[in-house]
């Protein structure tokens, strides 16, 4: 698999860099320094959070545990990846790279980052620094930090993916799909929220900090809190349903997969039943619809109009038609986020609202759905989460109470579902010039069932 993916990544970095040269000379650079970040520390520590790449780095060189790096580059010329390498006995030094992937670059490794100076040294060219760059850095010569105009540009086309970023979250997918099987068994096996945690990051090899996400793993009730990552320790606790919302990463792209699922289908109210199987229909209708030139913004209002119809169909919506339901409100009571969002080397990737490359200017979310992260036409290359959800929310109930849409909610059969917290289920897909989506995660599952 990796011999494989390595073959695409020659390609993939001659696209970056071809990105990179429209990029410098729209906004007048003559070269760019991309650093991979510094990890900080914690208030009045000595210690802090994972290291977590910049995401440019990560476009040019696949290193996510490589703090204090940089790549180079000058248009016409090879790109220069300077690998720090510390001499350290308090940590394991990272190792030099050796994959195939690094006879793109030159590389040269530094012992201190000051080391680096003399490598980038700008002289009387125009360099363009990307990322977090320590104090130290700003006596470097860079002529800009970060300049606006230059990340919206490298931005707005990240979101259309390279054959060999696909590559890579097929495999991330792929991982992402045997952590769902474990942590599936591990909860019907009577396992704690934690405990089936632990069985997911066991499946897929990664390190809880490896992680693109916190995972939200959530038995009944929990369930209705969409970013549950409390993580219980019991088992003792009422566990009707479990949602999992987990992915996995490889080479820094991400997959991000979300399922419901029933302890006990035999012991699960029908109606609880009913919108389940609602769901997973109505998924997959989304999912297809992602195609070159569709409006994302009009598969988010199509969600609502689908999961009103469900709740219509299943009687928890009463005194109004699926599309009044959509209209008035009233969906949004029980399906209160975004549709989905970019994905790619970060989970929430950028410039989902972007209406060019410029960056002066967004496309509206409809009015009323403040939480949609992408507003842009789809085309070919570009990865979205399609993740509808279906919820029962204490607070979103309560205020329809008080603001006059509970009159069209059955209450009776809402107090039966509550114990269930909600259904979400979520895909990762591939826009494709041939119109059929790719479903990235349906495909993983299946190539490990």
């Amino acid at each position: 698999m990796t011999d494989a993916i390595d073959l695409l990544f020659s390609a993939h970095l001659q696209h970056v860099q071809a990105l990179a040269d429209r990029a410098l000379e729209r906004e007048g650079y003559d070269g760019l320094v991309v650093y991979s970040g510094r990890p900080g520390l914690h208030f009045l520590d000595d210690h802090g959070p994972a290291f977590k790449a910049n995401p440019h780095f990560l476009h040019w060189a696949p290193l996510q545990e490589a703090p204090d790096c940089f790549v180079r580059y000058l248009p016409g010329r090879r790109p220069q990846l300077v690998f720090h390498q510390p001499a350290d006995y308090w940590h394991k030094p990272p190792t030099v790279p050796t994959a195939a992937w690094t006879r793109e670059f030159d590389l040269t490794v530094i012992r201190e980052p000051a080391d680096a100076r003399g490598l980038l040294d700008a002289g009387n060219r125009r360099l363009a620094c990307i990322g977090e760059p320590p104090a130290e850095f700003a006596e470097w010569g860079f002529s800009a930090t970060n300049p606006a105009g230059l990340l919206a540009y490298l931005h707005y086309d990240r979101a259309a993916k390279t054959p060999y970023e696909l590559a890579c979250m097929r495999e991330a997918s792929r991982l992402g799909a045997v952590g769902h099987v474990a942590a599936a068994a591990a909860y019907r096996a009577g396992a704690s929220e934690f405990e089936v945690h632990q069985a997911y990051c066991s499946a897929v090899g990664l390190r809880e900090q490896e992680l693109p996400y916190g995972n939200i793993i959530a038995f009944g009730e929990g369930a209705a809190i969409l970013h549950y990552t409390t993580l219980g320790r019991r088992r003792d606790v009422p566990r009707p349903t479990f949602l999992i919302d987990a992915g996995a990463q490889f080479r820094g792209y991400a997959s991000d997969i979300t399922r419901t699922h029933v302890a006990d289908a035999a012991g699960t109210d029908p109606t609880f039943l009913e919108l389940m199987a609602a769901m997973e229909k109505l998924q997959l209708e989304l999912c297809a619809a992602v195609q070159p030139g569709f409006d994302y913004r009009e598969i988010h209002l199509l969600a609502h109009r689908l999961i009103a119809g469900a709740l219509v169909q299943a009687g928890v919506v009463t005194g109004c038609t699926a599309e009044q339901a959509a209209e008035n409100g009233v969906s949004g009571v029980f399906f209160p986020h975004g549709i989905g969002h970019l994905l790619g080397i970060q989970v929430h990737d950028v410039a989902g609202l972007a209406a060019d490359d410029s960056g002066r200017t967004e496309i509206p979310r409809p009015t009323g759905h403040r939480y949609l992260r992408l507003t842009r036409r789809l085309e070919p290359g570009v990865v979205v989460t399609i993740e509808p959800g279906l919820y029962f929310i204490d607070l979103l109930l309560d205020e329809a109470q008080q603001n006059g849409l509970g009159r069209y909610i059955a209450w009776d059969v809402v107090r039966r579902l509550q114990p269930y917290g909600g259904i979400r289920i979520e895909d990762d897909v591939a826009c494709t010039a041939s119109g059929t989506p790719e479903n990235l995660t349906r495909d993983a599952f299946a190539r490990i069932a």
